[in-house]
């Protein structure tokens, strides 16, 4: 394909990263902004948004040529709303007799100023993202993913390749045969096959589904994940229990109608909806509730319908949902997730999945979408015990660091150098580094809440007594834990176990 020459005022589709393409005009950058050394490329403010891109030529369209095709495959309102701006853009222009009246940098009309607002300027060629994250960063999407949400989601993919609309993409296609973009590994003859599907291995690329999405529960996990769904273009109905009993939190629903989703009046409802229905809820007691109990998930299962759990339950209670599912016809997956809040924001979750493995591959583009990589673990229920190790690990880890904090402070050591220290040895960590300073700001607003690490200590335990292998280390962990509920920490974060060792 012949290069198409660009400048400065041209509208164009820039493709940044692993996003779709997205409405934009050349611009000239600021006097200070230094060019990246390397391919040819332009300075690109995205419409609909305050942010800034270089892109490389390669991934810039002219805007007119291309403008059906780009509208065909992306159906979001914000992607809608950037595509409104252009228009709007290209009124007043004609009205001005072709004029056009420019707020940016210097050099887009003679003249003008630099802005004293400071441009958002996103780095097209970083691939490690990790370095731009921002919490407190708001997402300007929904089906369609803005160049702004980079950040946020980190490696993630999302629409595919436009028709007759050639890309540069890296070397691992996304139209390849799904088992050339998986990582295989065969243990043994006796062990289960072990598939990672790590979003950075593949090219990044996301086609979402056209099978209809259900998902139930929208607590501090599932929200995120709803999020980056109807984000990356799926078709979601979704419904949350408390409603039911608290009619204000209607809102919480609200907020991802207003983004695109639907809301199911029941469980039942959705799953007799939806291909495949998503769970996402506290506990195995709600978990089968929300199967087994009036108007529950059993009601709407119909042959061939999947039901996805992706709650943290012990293998037990996942053995008995798989069976009840699998009786009415429906095909069954556990998958829960590793992670919390803000990762889940962040679509950066570890899926653990086991059962059906038809299901698994087809909640493909459902999974890179919310997780930045998914395993599938073989028969149904080593999803759940894996699962429970890591929290077991994790919870005793936590307390262990709560347990050091406290003791450097009762012998009259700096919490802070314990920290400081902490954080240049081998332990060093994001986790380590947020909790301990979550810990001496006294900041424990729940990211991952705490009565539901001590349920899964809990469930761990029980799972080594099952096996008969002993836990000492988790249960020393859950007996803190249990102080710290006593003290009115359950729906604190996790490191709130801290408060036990100081009452």
């Amino acid at each position: 394909m012949a290069t198409v020459h660009l400048r400065i005022g041209d509208l164009v589709w820039g493709k940044l990263g692993r996003y779709p393409p997205w409405p934009g005009k050349v611009v000239s950058p600021p006097k200070d902004l230094k060019k990246p050394r390397g391919k040819k490329c332009h300075f690109v403010k995205f419409f609909g948004t305050e942010d800034h891109a270089w892109i490389k030529v390669e991934q810039l369209k002219p805007y007119h040529p291309h403008k059906e095709e780009m509208i065909k495959i992306n159906k979001g309102k914000r992607f809608q709303q950037a595509v409104d701006a252009v228009e709007d853009f290209l009124k007043k222009k004609e009205k001005q007799g072709g004029k056009e009246q420019s707020s940016e940098g210097k050099g887009d009309s003679k003249g003008k100023k630099t802005p004293t607002k400071p441009l958002k300027i996103l780095e097209e060629d970083d691939e490690d993202l990790s370095a731009l994250k921002d919490p407190s960063e708001k997402d300007l999407t929904d089906s369609e993913p803005e160049p702004s949400s980079v950040e946020r989601l980190g490696g993630l993919g999302t629409t595919g390749p436009v028709s007759g609309f050639k890309w540069e993409s890296s070397p691992a296609s996304s139209m390849e045969p799904i088992s050339k973009r998986l990582k295989i590994v065969e243990e043994d003859t006796r062990s289960p096959s072990i598939q990672a599907a790590d979003s950075t291995a593949i090219n990044g690329s996301i086609t979402p589904t056209d099978k209809r999405i259900g998902f139930l529960g929208l607590g501090l996990m599932g929200s995120g994940i709803v999020s980056n769904l109807l984000k990356m273009g799926h078709v979601v109905t979704v419904w949350n229990r408390t409603v039911e009993k608290v009619p204000q939190d209607n809102q919480h629903c609200d907020l991802f109608i207003q983004e695109g989703a639907r809301l199911g009046r029941t469980p039942a409802e959705v799953v007799s909806l939806c291909d495949i229905t998503f769970s996402c809820v506290s506990d195995p007691k709600a978990a089968r509730d929300l199967v087994l109990g009036p108007s529950g998930v059993l009601q709407g299962i119909r042959p061939g319908k999947c039901y996805v759990e992706m709650s943290t339950v012990d293998p037990e209670t996942i053995t008995e949902l798989s069976q009840v599912i699998s009786s009415r016809g429906g095909r069954f997956l556990e998958a829960p997730v590793a992670g919390s809040q803000q990762v889940s924001n962040e679509g950066m979750l570890v899926i653990l999945a086991a059962g059906d493995r038809t299901v698994y591959e087809d909640c493909s583009s459902c999974f890179q979408a919310m997780g930045k990589t998914s395993f599938f673990l073989g028969e149904v229920g080593n999803a759940a015990r894996m699962m429970l190790i890591l929290n077991m690990v994790q919870g005793s880890f936590m307390a262990t660091i709560a347990e050091g904090l406290t003791l450097a402070q009762a012998t009259g050591q700096s919490q802070h150098t314990f920290l400081d220290i902490l954080s240049q040895g081998q332990m060093a960590s994001t986790f380590v580094d947020q909790k301990c300073q979550n810990i001496l700001q006294g900041n424990f607003k729940p990211d991952y809440y705490l009565k539901h690490i001590q349920k899964d200590l809990r469930l761990a335990i029980s799972m080594g007594d099952t096996a008969n292998h002993p836990t000492p280390m988790a249960a020393a962990a859950n007996e803190v834990y249990k102080r710290a509920k006593a003290l009115d920490q359950s729906d604190n974060d996790m490191s709130a176990v801290y408060r036990a060792y100081i009452h």
